[in-house]
């Protein structure tokens, strides 16, 4: 089995640590789960004047805005599932590449 040295400049094992660093996702905020939406909403309901209950399109408007938060969370949750297999693929390939002693 023939093994191959390559030769590369401080900066640019430098600069290749840097990109292989794992990364982690900061600055989340908190964010408003269904049940958070359902209480919301059943509150709202509740609360509104039967005489004059709220607008269809608001509702409706409503509804929308939360399945596209919905779905942003649900891409968040891949996104960081990508992130972690990445970061595992990147610590192997190092680990393989690493010269045995």
């Amino acid at each position: 089995m023939m093994t191959t040295t390559n030769s590369i400049t401080p900066a640019a094992q430098a600069t290749l640590d840097r990109l292989n660093t794992p990364s982690k996702l900061t600055g989340q905020a908190q964010t408003l789960d269904q049940a958070d939406f359902l209480k919301l909403l059943t509150t709202q309901l509740s609360q509104q004047d039967p005489l004059e209950p709220q607008d269809n399109q608001a509702m409706i408007a409503q509804m929308a805005q939360f399945s596209a938060l919905s779905a942003q969370t649900a891409s968040g949750a891949t996104l960081e599932e990508i992130s972690t297999k990445l970061d595992r693929l990147i610590s192997a390939q190092e680990a393989a590449l690493r010269p045995r002693t």
